[in-house]
């Protein structure tokens, strides 16, 4: 016999046409709590009425105001707990995941058992890594170590007084804006941790390398961003990130096509050699987590061939900061 909904966590949802991913989410979602709110970014595949249909609190963003993930999770928290003031819970989730059976009493548990705690998350697993190697390589992305950590990504349970406290997502933030949160969250007094449970399962469905990129490129807008924010601060979240990129997408390539003339071509050699390296390094950690020889050969080739996009990225920001323009590059739901 399955468990009633749970009437001490709320469900807050994210998205834009989603399509089926999303049905999925909800129909998962509802026999789990009795709060479910799904927070739609303008939509045009119908997502918004069919989340009515199954009785979810629907928000429609305001096509006024730019979208994006920080601020649909902000709006959704507010719903949530208009609807119902005495919530104990709310479990964060992006409409292209499946929330997993018994995820939400493991995780109370543990919220229960450590005061501390302001965040639990867990295991997040891709539903179909055979489909294409960029969705393996979000599976890889997704497997995290059990215990306390700094950060983790916007599919989270989380006490409603410590994501208040925290003054919740920073709606200027448009990527990365889960660490920037979980940096004052941590600054407020609250820790994080993972467990060792299935918290849901994940549909990238990025099956062309131009949607990879696109994802890689977001990635290093975000790196930029919140590395802007926090220079100056102990945490420098991101700063080292910028950093590699800059050396080996920018600064190293240019050193050896300025050198090629002197050396014959050998500075090209060497820059060929310098990648092969780090492209070693990054499968010898990979192996190191215990994966297999094929999916640490891919790991490491995208990561290192992310430098490229990642510095297009971050080259779009200081353009954009230059400008006073308001931050924009491929939402969380572009490269979809």
């Amino acid at each position: 016999m399955n468990a009633a909904p749970r009437s001490d966590v709320a469900i807050v949802t994210i998205g834009r046409n989603e399509g089926e991913r999303l049905k999925l989410c909800l129909r998962a979602a509802l026999p789990q709590a009795r709060t479910v709110v799904y927070v739609d970014s303008g939509s045009t595949d119908g997502s918004a009425a069919f989340a009515r249909s199954l009785g979810c609190i629907v928000v429609e963003l305001d096509p006024a105001y730019p979208f994006g993930p920080a601020r649909a999770r902000n709006e959704g928290f507010t719903a949530a707990l208009n609807a119902a003031p005495d919530l104990c819970y709310v479990q964060f989730l992006d409409g292209d995941c499946e929330l997993q059976p018994g995820w939400l009493e493991q995780g109370v548990a543990t919220l229960e058992a450590r005061p501390d705690l302001a965040i639990v998350c867990g295991n997040v697993r891709e539903i179909h890594p055979e489909a294409s190697v960029y969705n393996k390589l979000c599976d890889l992305e997704w497997q995290k170590e059990p215990g306390e950590v700094a950060a983790c990504a916007g599919r989270f349970l989380v006490r409603p007084a410590a994501f208040t406290a925290a003054g919740g997502f920073r709606s200027d933030v448009i990527a990365a804006e889960d660490d920037e949160f979980c940096i004052r969250l941590r600054r407020a007094g609250f820790r994080i941790v993972q467990i060792d449970a299935e918290m849901a399962r994940h549909d990238a469905a990025i099956l062309r390398f131009s949607q990879w990129w696109l994802r890689a490129r977001r990635s290093g807008l975000a790196y930029a961003q919140v590395a802007a924010l926090y220079a100056g601060s102990r945490e420098r979240i991101f700063v080292r990130d910028c950093m590699r990129i800059w050396f080996w997408a920018l600064l190293m390539p240019l050193a050896a096509l300025a050198l090629a003339p002197l050396t014959r071509g050998l500075s090209l050699a060497a820059l060929l050699a310098a990648y092969a390296l780090l492209d070693w390094k990054i499968y010898q950690y990979g192996r190191r987590r215990g994966w297999s020889p094929r999916d640490a050969r891919i790991y490491a080739w995208f990561t290192t061939l992310s430098k490229f996009p990642g510095l297009h990225g971050m080259l779009i920001y200081y353009a954009q900061r230059l400008t006073g323009a308001r931050p924009r590059i491929a939402k969380y739901y572009e490269y979809k």
